[in-house]
């Protein structure tokens, strides 16, 4: 393995549990359009791809114009809600010292619509950490697509196998093989609702902090 000189973190599911604020805006919106409410868990699956697929698996019977239009309403709700109840999973923080006294920089990687991306960020005091964030509307293309990566190296000044991504999901993984970055998952994510367990990457790990622990001790290859 090369030496790591920069990291990528997924946003929701891996450095922020989200799903407090996106179903408070989910099921506000249902309850606009007359539809009825999910639970949490419930929403916590359909969470993965961005506000588009979000909105579009609370609402499976309607079509793309509808669909459209009904994530104008969630849009303005999220609006609202984005960084009210979002807190950091464990282990968070500590792992962002790690990362950040090892000399690596870091930006993250999702998903989100950037207009939601910079406010939750702020919100839960984790802007200062990071170098700037790609998001979903940043480029023509997102995870699992490997745009938003390779922009990240770019900007960054390190090789793609230089950059550890850490993602919660099997669009991370994807997206990582495919921009030729290592890539950690954590457990604890959304990942559509689906086990880690048969996702492709070099490592499992607990927490940020037992990835910056790996790359401290080179220690990719052991599948935790």
């Amino acid at each position: 393995m090369n030496p790591i000189r920069s990291v990528t973190i997924d946003l929701d599911g891996t450095l922020l549990d989200t799903v407090p604020d996106l179903a408070a805006a989910a099921n506000a919106m249902l309850r606009e359009l007359g539809r009825p409410e999910y639970d949490i868990d419930t929403i916590a699956g359909f969470i993965g791809r961005g506000i588009p697929k979000l909105v579009e698996r609370c609402l499976p019977d309607l079509d793309a114009d509808a669909v459209e239009q009904a994530q104008v309403v969630f849009r303005r709700h999220y609006a609202i809600e984005n960084g009210r109840r979002s807190r950091l999973f464990p282990g968070v923080l500590e792992g962002l010292r790690a990362l950040r006294e090892a000399g690596l920089p870091m930006a993250v990687i999702t998903n989100k619509a950037a207009a939601f991306t910079e406010p939750l960020l702020v919100a839960t005091q984790l802007a200062s950490w990071f170098e700037f964030a790609v998001s979903g509307d940043s480029l023509p293309h997102k995870k699992p697509h490997p745009a938003q990566l390779l922009h990240a190296c770019e900007r960054m000044g390190t090789s793609p196998a230089e950059n550890l991504h850490i993602g919660d999901s099997h669009h991370d993984a994807v997206a990582a093989r495919a921009a030729g970055c290592p890539v950690f998952i954590v457990p604890y994510g959304y990942n559509e609702g689906e086990d880690v367990q048969g996702i492709d990457c070099d490592a499992i790990v607990t927490s940020l902090v037992e990835a910056a622990r790996r790359i401290a001790s080179a220690d990719f290859r052991r599948i935790a």
